[in-house]
């Protein structure tokens, strides 16, 4: 198993379909062909307007990953507010990543303060760690934010990478990349495990893998998507694998 593991973010797959009262294209067929080229789980982000992905899809890929992809993994993401984490707890994914959204974003755009809401993500924590389910904080790539997020209790934190991947001078892209590579160690100096998130792409990711080795999972939707519209979705899997160090034969 590599040592940087995809995940694939279906919200994309889920917001195309819902733009007609039709079931394609199939949120479950097209995850079931990306385990089957080789991605390590399945990313959700269900928000409370369901413009992408529905309850319905939560609960059949979890059926689908327990039956046919055990040893496979379930993230979903979003703000905890009550309804969300009663979903976690009915869907039971392996990993529950904490996202400081509002409703109304168009998409995740900023991590967790956990200096200021640590003593709320501390008992979030505790509710669903206590259930069996890992949990990971979504944290800006901030090194200072990290200590308390150890503090709340959480075995992962993802950084999030937007301001590294959106951004195309070099110069600025270095910078972005450094931010990203301090609040990784300072993770792993805490014995916080790491993932990461948001504008990745084939381009950007070697780099990243490069400079944290000890990356433990990329969650990556849109610019997958995107190329699989171009190459296929096994291919696109088999195209981000070989981007995380995992060739494939």
């Amino acid at each position: 198993m590599p040592k940087t593991k995809l995940s694939v973010n279906v919200n994309a797959i889920a917001q195309l379909r819902n733009r007609r009262d039709l079931p394609w294209p199939s949120v479950t067929g097209l995850s079931r062909i990306a385990l089957e080229a080789g991605a390590y789980g399945i990313t959700v982000h269900p928000r409370p307007d369901e413009r992408h992905i529905r309850r319905t899809d939560v609960f059949a890929l979890a059926e689908m990953l327990r039956a046919d992809f055990p040893g496979r993994e379930f993230n979903i993401e979003g703000c905890p507010t009550e309804d969300f984490l009663a979903l976690c707890e009915a869907a039971r994914p392996d990993q529950v990543t904490l996202v400081p959204d509002d409703p109304a974003q168009n998409t995740s755009d900023h991590g967790y303060d956990c200096v200021r809401h640590q003593d709320f993500l501390r008992g979030v924590v505790d509710r669903l760690q206590g259930r069996g389910m890992r949990v990971s904080i979504f944290l800006d790539p901030d090194w200072t934010q990290v200590a308390s997020a150890a503090r709340t209790g959480a075995a992962r934190i993802e950084i999030y990478t937007g301001p590294y991947g959106h951004t195309f001078d070099p110069a600025e892209k270095v910078q972005r990349l450094e931010e990203v590579v301090l609040a990784a160690e300072a993770a792993d100096a805490a014995a916080l495990a790491v993932n990461a998130g948001h504008d990745l792409t084939l381009d950007n990711l070697p780099a990243l893998i490069a400079r944290v080795p000890h990356l433990a999972e990329v969650s990556i939707g849109h610019a997958l998507t995107a190329d699989a519209l171009v190459h296929g979705m096994a291919e696109t899997i088999r195209l981000y694998r070989a981007a995380c160090g995992d060739p494939v034969a």
